[in-house]
């Protein structure tokens, strides 16, 4: 998704994909479970609404961040899960993580 756009520096790129309020707390709730199912992120998440959980699944799958693996049946179920490149990120939200808990 971010492929196209030129970026000054590695932080300017990384901040493009992870930024916001949601994409980083998806992500580190997947990090904590292997694989998680729509209506499982949707109660993590707290105070996430459909429409942007939806598009923020998207846009990470697009970045290459997350799979989603749909199966069909009914009723239909999905399943999500990080990349190996979602996964190289946990680094990078463990220090957050840790300021927060010492600071909350």
């Amino acid at each position: 998704m971010h492929q196209e756009k030129t970026y000054n520096c590695p932080v300017e790129y990384t901040l493009s994909i992870i930024g916001g309020k949601w994409k980083t707390v998806i992500l580190w709730h997947l990090s904590n479970n292997e694989v998680l199912r729509y209506g499982e992120l949707k109660r993590l998440v707290n105070g996430i609404t459909h429409k942007t959980l939806s598009n923020q699944l998207k846009e990470l799958e697009a970045d290459g961040l997350i799979n989603r693996k749909e199966y069909y049946q009914i009723p239909p179920k999905v399943e999500y899960s990080l990349t190996e490149k979602g996964k190289g990120l946990m680094p990078i939200l463990k220090a957050p993580c840790e300021w927060g808990s010492k600071n909350m």
